[in-house]
């Protein structure tokens, strides 16, 4: 979150400041993401489920003074995960911020529009053969192909490929991914894929399992994301379209 509020602060402090053209700075409206995303916290009844996806309303004044607008929207984005993470909240996919013009606004304000996004349905199709029987086929959920560089104290770096399939990390034989570090719990943390993002769950382990330095209950990684659990530290890379990953 630091490193996003840095971000906008170099951005207002700059020459192209000048094109703000009101008292409207790119932190305020990333305290109005965070709020609109507080306030429905524990969305379609589950605890601490967020919004992902955000629309923010701007006059179109305020809006060309964003500039680049791209990359501030990814800013902002950025920014709202962090907050999500810092704070514990399940997030179904990662954050998307769109910037749009609504001249009934007048300068300096803004509105934000927060959903959650949709759950992908279960195809369901007629089976002839069965006098008409709906037959509910499970789809096969995928993540991005991803490798996880694990990092043990006193052993040398490995890298495990993953694609969504569950993996269960911890001092356990029967864990999919058995860390040889005392501070882990024998079953300490699940990743798997969910509505096409790969999720870290913790699974109540004795000392905790932190993403990029914030202790969380479960999200959603991304590449470059760091999880710290107990000496052990893992960072997920991209998979190269060559090293063919798979789980």
């Amino acid at each position: 979150m630091s490193r996003v509020e840095r971000f906008f602060e170099r951005l207002v402090e700059r020459p192209s400041a000048r094109l703000f053209r009101t008292k409207l700075q790119p932190l305020q409206i990333l305290r109005r993401i965070e709020r609109a995303m507080e306030a429905q916290r524990g969305a379609q009844g589950r605890p601490g489920l967020v919004p992902d996806q955000f629309v923010v309303h701007l006059h179109p004044d305020d809006l060309a003074g964003l500039i680049p607008a791209d990359e501030i929207a990814g800013e902002f984005a950025s920014g709202a995960l962090s907050f999500a993470r810092s704070r514990g909240y399940s997030l179904r996919e990662r954050p998307r911020v769109t910037l749009q013009p609504d001249p009934r606004l007048r300068p300096g304000e803004a509105e934000v529009d927060a959903v959650v996004s949709e759950v992908r349905e279960v195809p369901v199709r007629e089976d002839a053969a069965d006098g008409g029987t709906r037959v509910f086929e499970i789809p096969v959920v995928r993540s991005p192909d991803v490798v996880i560089e694990v990092r043990e104290p006193n052993l040398p770096a490995r890298r495990v490929p993953a694609s969504g399939a569950p993996i269960r990390i911890g001092r356990a034989p029967d864990c999919e991914l058995v860390l040889r570090d005392s501070r882990v719990s024998r079953r300490h943390a699940r990743l798997a894929a969910r509505d096409g993002v790969l999720v870290l769950t913790d699974l109540g382990s004795t000392n905790g399992t932190r993403v990029n330095g914030h202790r969380i209950t479960e999200v959603a990684l991304g590449a470059g994301d760091r999880i710290a659990i107990g000496e052990t530290t893992m960072v997920i890379e991209a998979a190269s379209v060559e090293s063919g990953a798979r789980p």
